[in-house]
């Protein structure tokens, strides 16, 4: 086999609560292979893992355990393939949620799920549905997205966002983007290791989304 003309092979897990098609449609414009797949075996086999997600965090775990992907995913994170995390994706990830309730999360990345503030001076409408920002966190040395997903970004590009809670990660150093929203100031990305991951939507998010699902087929390597 021609090595050169191998492709990335990107398992989509699909577990019933996700922008699949969309997904799909984004992975092979940049030229990977896309295999949207609820089997351990085929999610295990691929060079990237992308975990989609909308809905409530409880009944994602909880489809997640009945479909018996919790222990391929957290054996993906302790890979050097990519693991992408987007939206629930994103919350899947941290320890445990609140929303509707207490629910352990994949315990990936130290933190919690809560629930996003309307605040009181300058109220703003929850669930955030829209076009919003994301930046680079204050009080780094380096640039933190060089050699990620959003190299080559500039602050303050735009992504689509459909969310009601937001990540609080332990460790700051994880935290790739924040975003603003009314008074809330919240990380919307994070880079822990080999994992990526995004409140935002970048399937919808137009040509800054396109540019990093380009960057992700950059970053991986067929072994």
């Amino acid at each position: 086999m021609n090595v050169a003309a191998q492709k990335v092979r990107v398992a989509v897990v699909d577990y019933g609560m996700g922008n699949l098609f969309s997904i799909r449609n984004m992975v092979e414009a940049v030229g990977m292979e896309a295999l949207v797949t609820a089997v351990p075996q085929e999610i295990a086999g691929a060079d990237m893992v992308i975990l989609p997600g909308v809905g409530a965090f409880g009944n994602a775990m909880e489809t997640l355990r009945r479909l018996d992907l919790v222990t391929v995913l957290q054996d993906v994170a302790q890979s050097p393939k990519p693991l992408v995390g987007i939206c629930l994706g994103l919350q899947l990830l941290m320890s445990e949620s609140h929303e509707f309730g207490r629910h352990k999360g994949l315990d990936i990345i130290a933190g919690t799920v809560v629930r996003l503030d309307a605040g009181e001076r300058h109220p703003v409408k929850v669930p955030q549905v829209g076009w919003n920002w994301i930046g680079r966190p204050s009080g780094t040395a380096h640039d933190p997205w060089q050699d990620t997903p959003l190299a080559g970004m500039a602050d303050g590009t735009y992504m689509y966002f459909v969310h009601s809670y937001i990540v609080r990660p332990e460790n700051r150093d994880v935290i790739l983007t924040i975003t603003r929203y009314g008074e809330n100031e919240f990380c919307s990305g994070v880079r822990y290791k080999n994992i990526y991951a995004f409140q935002f939507h970048p399937e919808r998010s137009g040509a800054a989304g396109l540019a990093l699902y380009r960057n992700l087929a950059s970053l991986v390597s067929i072994v």
